[in-house]
């Protein structure tokens, strides 16, 4: 008799349900590895996008918010000769288009506003940024008093109209010397201010005001020493004008006479505009830029790829604000009146893994605190000062 032996297995049916159960499971596992995988890289981009939004938010803040801090009331008229710069380098590198100072609002040329309005002019030699088709991007420029390096603790007398001797008024004082940590540098620019007797008397001030002079601004070109400024002719910014006024001659002889009072502070310049580096034939990330007075512009900012401005401005015939202007000077209103500027910042994701990308706006609003104030309660009409 021939013996059968039982062998256990499976048939065709269960090793495909088996199968399909198998497949199943590990495609619900790799989807929920990837949706977990993306949702991180998500984290990261958007985190890092805001990181450096809110970094520049926060820088530009500063600046603007001290707009006008120590400068005379309605900015000051420069030098007549000519048209002095702002957004420059010293090797006559210039960052934004319109790199003059504008007229004054009775039409005077090379007025310098606390706050100088850049529309359209936001992007370094006017480079375009796919990113962010068709935006506006801007640039703003301030001007301010540093006070954290305080020229008060020194005297400054002038043997020519193009040097100034600096001397220490207490040698016990911090900063003790123009060169010290944080200190002058060639292409600060300086203001200059002298306050006269209003008599006139020389050696006679008991009892009399002092009445300043116009404030007068110019380019270091040199620091031989801790004691000495050069400020020559034909500087990067062209403000050491040899002709003309409100120049640094007019200052020299008036702090000659007796008993005036020379005020000196370090102005910051400062503009903000966008840059598109490239590297070894690559374009690179866009990013925000801040540069002071005559020096090199610095990244502040990577992956910013729309920067835009408007501004609230009183308007003096009709006494009223004007919001949201995006072009002051083009619409016929004076900088010197701006009371808000509103800043409106387009962040990227620098990692992008392939082609995904995070991007997102942040919006904030300035108030600019040592600007021009307006009375439009005023009985007759509005009233600026």
């Amino acid at each position: 008799m021939r013996m059968s032996k039982s062998q256990h297995g499976f048939t065709l049916l269960e090793l495909l349900v088996a199968s399909s159960i198998g497949i199943t499971v590990s495609l619900v596992m790799m989807s929920l590895f990837k949706t977990g995988m993306d949702a991180t890289i998500r984290v990261t981009q958007r985190a890092e996008t805001q990181q450096n939004v809110r970094a520049a938010i926060e820088l530009m803040t500063k600046d603007i918010s001290l707009a006008g801090a120590g400068l005379p009331s309605g900015g000051l008229q420069l030098g007549t000769a000519g048209l002095s710069k702002f957004a420059c380098n010293q090797t006559g590198t210039c960052y934004i288009t319109g790199d003059t100072y504008p007229n004054s609002g009775g039409g005077t040329p090379n007025y310098m506003y606390a706050i100088e309005p850049g529309f359209g002019v936001g992007v370094q030699n006017g480079a375009v940024i796919p990113a962010a088709p068709g935006q506006v991007n801007s640039s703003i420029t301030t001007a301010y008093c540093d006070y954290n390096f305080p020229l008060s603790n020194f005297k400054f007398t002038f043997p020519s109209s193009t040097t100034a001797s600096v001397a220490v008024v207490n040698g016990g004082v911090t900063p003790n010397n123009i060169l010290a940590p944080g200190g002058l540098q060639v292409g600060d620019l300086l203001m200059f201010q002298v306050s006269l007797p209003s008599n006139g008397a020389a050696g006679n001030v008991n009892g009399n005001s002092l009445v300043q002079t116009a404030a007068v601004v110019a380019e270091i070109t040199g620091i031989p020493n801790n004691t000495a400024i050069t400020f020559n002719t034909g500087d990067p910014l062209n403000f050491n004008f040899s002709s003309g006024s409100n120049n640094l001659a007019s200052v020299a002889g008036a702090s000659g006479v007796a008993n005036a009072q020379t005020n000196v502070c370090r102005l910051q310049v400062v503009s903000y505009f966008l840059q598109v580096p490239a590297a070894g034939g690559t374009v690179q990330q866009p990013r925000l830029m801040r540069q002071v007075n005559g020096l090199n512009a610095v990244p502040v900012a990577d992956g910013i790829i729309n920067l835009q401005f408007t501004y609230d401005v009183i308007d003096t015939v009709s006494g009223t604000v004007v919001a949201n202007q995006q072009n002051p000077i083009g619409a016929g209103e004076s900088p010197s009146l701006i009371q808000k500027v509103n800043i409106w910042i387009m962040g990227s994701s620098l990692t992008t893994y392939g082609n995904r990308s995070q991007s997102m706006y942040l919006a904030t609003s300035v108030s600019t605190r040592d600007m021009s104030f307006c009375n439009s309660y005023s009985a007759s009409s509005t009233v600026c000062q």
